[in-house]
């Protein structure tokens, strides 16, 4: 088995011819170019080579050229520069240049040999630690699509538990059946509207809405599916709920950001909501565009004390709500679609829901 192989680029043929007798003999294979322009397109035509030996000086292309188009296509060959004495300062430069090493001439052969050797052993270690990294990249990319499946198969599993809990709460509020689901989708679509497209922002709005009611879970079934109206103290109790589901949820940490929607998804534009009385800017977006789908959701769905009322009439409700319960940019952004693209996608939003497979 050969050691490696090389081309010989010599315009003298008397060198080359015994550079090829002498490295033979030592186990290489060679090939002989006479010139840079028959080595560049012997090395182009055949490109498996491990070591390039040329002479400096040559007519027409010097060694030098020939050391810069030959790295532009393989960086990675060795290349061996032959000089005479007085070009000991152009062998230097093509060492710069990204020459491996360079013998004198005249050259003992014993050092032909030498730097022969050094050149294929660098060699090979650069293409094994090539190899190396080539692989260790492969493990990479591996290991990272497997973690990007564990991911999403956690997200899936985070998401059904939360539509599980939601489906649990809006059961338990008989007014609400499927209201979760519903203004879920109708606040991501206003948020795409809105050109909202951060992957992380709109899991945070879609967790929000999914569990804006969570709190409910700690008020009395006496109040929560009393049928009539509630008392001054009862609403009092009512009202408690969104600070209920903040403090349920901002405990876990994925769920920490979408918390700030659950506590103030009940907060006005104009300050006269609940829990804090946050006006304007200071309610979080997320709460803000939820705001406006839950009115949606909640004028347009059958309640046992009323029937579900037009997309046009709800679409006038929030406009004359514009500005007081509602912030007014969002609710432009809203009739600005339309009321022929809600209808279409109200009749989108319930057609998906009722293909979900039944939790229970």
């Amino acid at each position: 088995m050969k050691k490696g192989r090389i081309l010989i680029t010599d315009d003298e043929k008397d060198i080359r011819e015994l550079l090829k007798d002498f490295l033979e003999n030592e186990g290489y294979e060679c090939h002989l170019a006479a010139n840079a322009f028959e080595a560049l397109q012997k090395f182009k035509n055949d490109g498996n080579f491990d070591i390039i030996m040329s002479d400096i000086r040559m007519p027409g292309k010097s060694g030098l050229e020939l050391l810069e188009e030959i790295k532009l296509i393989d960086a990675d060959v060795m290349v061996i520069m032959i000089s005479a004495v007085k070009d000991i300062e152009s062998a230097i430069t093509a060492m710069e240049k990204g020459a491996y090493d360079y013998v004198s001439k005249p050259f003992k052969l014993n050092e032909v040999s030498f730097a022969a050797s050094k050149a294929l052993e660098k060699r090979r270690l650069v293409l094994e630690n090539k190899e190396y990294q080539k692989h260790l990249e492969k493990m990479v990319e591996e290991r990272t699509s497997d973690l990007k499946k564990a991911l999403l198969e956690l997200d899936k599993t985070y998401n059904f538990t939360l539509r599980a809990m939601a489906t649990v709460l809006d059961t338990r509020d008989t007014e609400t059946q499927g209201h979760s689901l519903r203004v879920v989708s109708f606040t991501l679509k206003l948020a795409e509207l809105m050109k909202i497209s951060d992957k992380n922002t709109l899991k945070v709005y879609e967790y929000g809405a999914l569990l804006h009611d969570i709190g409910k879970i700690g008020i009395p079934d006496a109040i929560l599916r009393k049928p009539g109206e509630l008392t001054a103290e009862e609403w009092l109790i009512m009202k408690n709920h969104p600070s209920i589901g903040y403090n349920l949820l901002r405990r876990i940490k994925f769920l920490e950001s979408s918390a700030q929607i659950v506590l103030h998804h009940h907060e006005a534009f104009d300050g006269s909501g609940y829990p804090h009385g946050l006006s304007g800017q200071d309610i979080p977006m997320g709460a803000r565009i939820f705001n406006i789908a839950d009115a949606i959701d909640a004028m347009t769905s059958d309640r046992p004390y009323q029937k579900a009322l037009p997309l046009k009439i709800a679409a006038a409700e929030l406009k004359k709500h514009s500005g007081r319960q509602f912030d007014p940019q969002i609710v432009a952004i809203f009739e600005a679609a339309g009321i022929d693209f809600w209808e279409k996608e109200k009749q989108k939003i319930e057609e998906r829901i009722s293909k979900e497979p039944d939790i229970f």
